[in-house]
Parts: C-alpha cells; structure tokens; sequence
C-alpha cells in the first residue's frame, strides 16, 4: 500500500471520517507546540491536501475543535491561525508520556479504585465523569466501581482536578485481597478481544511501512503521510490498554508486539516527516 492510499484509508476519501478532528489535534500537537504553538491556515491546509484532504474539509473540522475550545483563533502578521488552547496543551503534554513512554504496570504496583456520587440534577457531571474514566483507561469492576493500575494514581488526580470533578469523587489504592482470579476479573473488567482486535489491525496495517523504511528509508513527504495518520491511530491505544501487568493478560499479548513496531516507526518517520512538516510551515 503506498502512502497516499495509508492516509487516505485513515482519514476517509475527503477528509470526512469522523477521524478528520483527532488527525488536525495530532498535527498541531506535534508541530504547533514547538512553532510558538501556532500553525497558519494556509500551512495547515497544505500539510492536509499532502493527507489526500480537501482544504473545505479542513476548514470545516478547524471550525468545530475551535467551538469545542480545543483551538482559538489567531493572527500572526498579518496571517491567520490556529493555537492550541490551554487546556488542550496539558492534555497533550499529559499525553506524551502515555504515547511514548508506554509504561506497564507490574504486579505489585496496586489498584487504583474510583468511587463516584453525582446527583441526578447534575447528570451532566455524571457523563463527564465517566467519559474522563474510560479516556484513563479505567476498567468497570461494578456500577459506580472504577478500577486501574495504581501507575495512573497522579494523571487521574490531575485529570479530575482540570475537570473540576473532584466533589464528586473519592479515591482509593490497594491490592487486591479475595476473591476470585484476579486474571479472570480483568478480562471482565477491560474488554480484552477488543483490544486484541485493535493491535493486530495496526500490526497488519504497519508492519509493510516498517519492513519498506528498513529496506530504503521513506522520503520526507511519504514519510509525513505515513506518521501522522500512523501516530492518530496509535495515540487511542495506551489508554484504551492502561499498562494492565502481563501477568494477567493472555498468553502472546499483541500489545507488546504492536508497541514495539510503533517504537520502530516513531524513530524511523518522525524526524523525515517533522522536516517536511517544518519545510511548509516556515514558506506558507
């Protein structure tokens, strides 16, 4: 599969997948944050028509992540841009660590268990409660019982004081006591077929670019084509997959494989695909 056909797979013909506003966050969470944390709408749009996406597309998604707060308009010179909100920037920061330092829990790390009362008037805490949860990574160990490894004690504090959830919450850390195999309960807890599922289709989906960057090397532009749909599909799974212990996961877990397939991408397209990245920014 060339490049172009890779990207085009991953953001939909036109840029109207639903991937098209995940796509845009990690271009300028790799490219803006280190350009005074702004990119022009005319270098953005060039770097996306490079992703087979139409510039009305682009415009179109730009305009919903800026009503979401996610982006905030700005002129620099004369030109329009886009910066990164604040509030996005920690997320994207926070971000970082779980991307590329893909930290694993052992054993002996402990439980992390959330505990939540909402009252039925504020059901709308309730729903960002859960939803800030399942981004953690949390499993669902019964209604209202949140369980993680006990690796994600401080980004789950932070994660719900910037949220402004904490009144409703409470906090525990242990290990698990009795009863029942805890390697069993896991498989109930996180929906493991799922995640399987979901590393063999990056595994299949990229072990061809990382075979062809061995061979020859990918030219800057490919490279930029392949990396940044590569890296927005990448950047669900570790919170998908919190670092749950190996020890209790299944035998031949796919996640260790993919991960060390994304190590090798990461260090063979990202400083060709940031070159050229760099090259549109700095001449549009």
């Amino acid at each position: 599969m060339t490049a172009e056909a890779e990207s085009s797979s991953a953001v939909g013909v036109g840029g109207r997948d639903s991937r098209l506003g995940p796509l845009i966050i990690t271009l300028f969470g790799l490219y803006a944050r280190r350009e005074h944390n702004w990119l022009s709408v005319a270098s953005l749009i060039r770097l996306m028509a490079d992703l087979g996406v139409e510039g009305q597309a682009v415009r179109s998604a730009v305009s919903r992540l800026k009503r979401r707060g996610v982006l905030r308009g700005e002129r620099h010179g004369g030109a329009a841009g886009y910066a990164v909100a604040d509030a996005t920037l920690e997320v994207l920061e926070e971000g970082d660590i779980r991307i590329f330092e893909r930290n694993r829990a052992a054993a002996d790390d402990g439980w992390l268990v959330v505990v939540f009362s909402v009252p039925e008037s504020e059901r709308d805490k309730r729903h960002a409660l859960r939803t800030a949860l399942t981004r953690l990574g949390f499993g669902t160990a019964a209604p209202g019982v949140w369980v993680a490894p006990g690796i994600l004690a401080d980004e789950t504090r932070r994660t719900l004081q910037r949220l402004e959830l904490t009144p409703y919450v409470d906090i525990f850390t242990g290990d698990h006591f009795a009863f029942g195999d805890l390697r069993a309960k896991v498989s109930e807890w996180w929906d493991l077929d799922e995640l399987t599922a979901l590393y063999a289709d990056f595994l299949e989906r990229y072990q061809p670019v990382s075979e062809r960057a061995a061979a020859g090397g990918i030219a800057p532009q490919e490279a930029f084509a392949v990396y940044l749909p590569m890296l927005t599909e990448w950047r669900r799974l570790p919170y998908r997959d919190p670092g749950l212990p190996l020890t209790l996961l299944p035998a031949g877990w796919k996640g260790d494989t993919a991960g060390a397939l994304f190590e090798q991408l990461d260090k063979a397209l990202r400083e060709p695909a940031r070159a050229h990245a760099l090259a549109v920014v700095h001449t549009s």
